[in-house]
């Protein structure tokens, strides 16, 4: 088969939250949605495919000196680069396009001075595209090209490991339902008596951590940290008695270091003094992992290792936004991490990869010692949500992050013909909300099935 994609634009939406979301050294309000459509062709049948994303500053160079403005610009300038690069390729098969497209953007990145993880959001953009091409050229769902390779994969060409095992072996059934972990972010109001009226909004939507719960029946959190203890301590007491209020027994929550300590001695102090008290050693013993307490530039170095190794009752810690190249899960697992976490922006093929490189080591060791998270950058649908879902499902990760139902007024940003087609064809996944359709979570969890039986979780009205 001989793939090319012809055609390449961009379709950009300036949308604006119904909240902040604070997240590491950003505050979002605003931001551009961006929806990528491409034209590909397969031995000369044409198929369009589509792609989207939130361009969120702060979250993949965190620069505190960069105008946000400018690093949208950063954005939008390698989306586009990987739409040109793209355009002069010619491959063999899906994975073989991807694995081409990406060591041009490497490339150029490296020459340009482009950190990996900026530079291959555009990369991931146009691979999420063309994958929707192909699984509509060939009138199959994701699930059903990935099981039986149909996309390529070669695992030689990245992890030698895993040549010769069957890829059902290493990715089991999708999910027909994932767990929504809500993000507490750290401007979020906990109770319904910490919101001032002036800041009440009033739209249908819970606003507080309290309102979500009831609302949505979340029993998994996410809560982020500032690194700042006494802040830090005073928030999650607060949550611990929240929950206890609202006789919240069987929940599970993850804690977003935020990239704020420099090295494992600093973080290993902070994290005891968070369970101090016996009402947080309990609250504790909820914890499912802790996602990137060191900040990239040290996160992958010599120096940590030894350190995380010799922490006898370390928590399980995985990478998030330190996992910007091919090759920085393996290296993780080396220097003593429990894994990574799976988000489209961060590359599809890229994702398949390391889940099957855990699962695969997992297997070998006869235990669950690696995990893969799934997360989110406050993502909605029509599109990047739905992708999103559908590649979480396949991957098997049950405890996945959402949080984009709850920063914005569901899809009210689009028309009413958008709306309106999301709810007639995915009647399990959104509801009517007043004037306007939201992500219909019930207790807890997102019915994903409708999703997984299309060909890549997206309604053929968007192309």
């Amino acid at each position: 088969m001989e793939i090319q994609i012809p055609s390449f634009r961009l379709e950009r939406h300036n949308i604006s939250t119904r909240m902040p979301f604070k997240y590491g050294i950003a505050t979002m309000t605003h931001l551009p949605h961006l929806f990528v459509h491409i034209k590909a062709r397969f031995d000369g049948d044409t198929q369009s495919g589509i792609s989207a994303d939130h361009l969120p500053p702060k979250w993949f160079t965190k620069d505190p000196d960069k105008d946000p403005l400018e690093e949208i610009e950063d954005m939008l300038t390698v989306i586009e680069k990987a739409g040109k690069h793209a355009q002069s390729i010619s491959a063999s098969s899906v994975f073989n396009f991807w694995y081409t497209l990406y060591q041009k953007q490497d490339a150029w990145a490296l020459e340009n001075n482009i950190p990996p993880l900026l530079a291959h959001f555009g990369t991931s953009l146009v691979e999420r595209a063309l994958i929707d091409a192909y699984c509509r050229h060939q009138k199959k769902t994701f699930a059903e090209l990935l099981h039986t390779n149909q996309f390529g994969i070669r695992w030689t060409a990245l992890r030698p490991e895993l040549e010769g095992i069957d890829l059902k072996d290493l990715l089991p059934a999708p999910l027909n339902s994932i767990i929504v972990r809500h993000t507490v972010g750290m401007a979020d109001p906990l109770s319904e008596n910490d919101i001032i009226e002036a800041d009440r909004i009033y739209d249908g939507l819970p606003q507080s951590l309290e309102a979500c719960i009831r609302f949505y029946g979340v029993k998994h959190f996410k809560i982020k940290v500032n690194g700042k203890l006494d802040q830090d301590i005073e928030r999650l007491e607060s949550i611990e008695k929240l929950f206890t209020k609202l006789h919240l027994e069987d929940f599970g929550f993850t804690l977003d270091g935020n990239e704020q300590f420099k090295d494992v001695d600093t973080f290993r102090l902070f994290w005891n003094a968070l369970q101090q008290s016996e009402a947080m050693k309990a609250f504790f013993e909820r914890l499912i992992f802790v996602e990137q307490p060191f900040h990239r530039s040290v996160a992958l170095s010599e120096e940590i290792g030894p350190a995380l190794k010799t922490w006898a009752d370390a928590p399980p810690i995985i990478i998030d936004e330190s996992d910007s190249t091919l090759e920085s899960m393996t290296r993780a697992l080396e220097l003593g991490y429990s894994g990574t976490s799976h988000k489209n922006c961060k590359g599809i093929f890229k994702g398949i990869i390391n889940r099957a490189t855990i699962n695969y080591r997992n297997q070998q060791a006869g235990s669950e010692m690696y995990l893969m998270s799934g997360e989110d950058l406050a993502n909605i649908g029509p599109i990047a949500n739905h992708q999103d879902l559908v590649v979480q499902a396949v991957l098997g990760n049950a405890s996945v992050e959402r949080n984009g139902h709850h920063y914005f007024k569901g899809l009210s940003i689009f028309s009413e013909t958008i709306q309106d087609q999301a709810i007639q064809s995915f009647p399990k996944l959104y509801a009517p909300q007043d004037d306007y359709v939201r992500l219909d979570v019930q207790q807890g969890r997102l019915d994903v099935s409708e999703l997984l039986d299309m060909p890549f979780g997206v309604d053929k009205s968007l192309l």
